[in-house]
């Protein structure tokens, strides 16, 4: 299944390529205050790839906090968080908002609240290479 989706303003774009076609879609609603704040539902596909495209890299903001061993890519003409990135072991991963997808049944989505508060940064990047998409692809200036 491909997804598509992007910031409001299309600045941000991507396309998630899902294998093998899913049944349904993991949507973690993270407790994060950051997340909170912006609405944060997010996915991943871990034997999926991902392109993810800026137009306007001048209209990015990567923003991180915590660890700072992630970094959530807002668009500054929009305000909207469609990708976040961890680049770990010299590869880059990434969990992408549903909130940004175009075109999925919302049936399809299975919700749930995500917590990761006490997580060290070790777990946390362990979960990461575990869990987030690791074919991914981030090309900056248009197509």
């Amino acid at each position: 299944m491909l997804i598509t989706g992007s910031c409001h303003c299309a600045n941000i774009s991507l396309a998630l390529a899902w294998e093998p076609e899913p049944s349904e879609i993991p949507a973690r609603a993270c407790t994060c205050s950051f997340c909170i704040k912006h609405g944060g539902v997010w996915t991943s596909c871990p034997t999926g790839s991902l392109k993810v495209t800026v137009n306007d890299p001048s209209l990015v903001s990567k923003y991180a906090f915590g660890t700072k061993t992630a970094q959530f890519h807002i668009c500054y003409k929009c305000g909207v968080v469609p990708v976040v990135t961890s680049r770990i072991d010299g590869r880059l991963y990434a969990v992408v908002s549903v909130n940004a997808f175009e075109g999925v049944k919302p049936s399809l989505f299975r919700r749930a609240s995500a917590t990761f508060e006490g997580e060290g940064e070790g777990g946390r990047l362990a979960r990461r290479k575990r869990n987030w998409i690791a074919n991914v692809e981030y090309v900056e200036g248009g197509t």
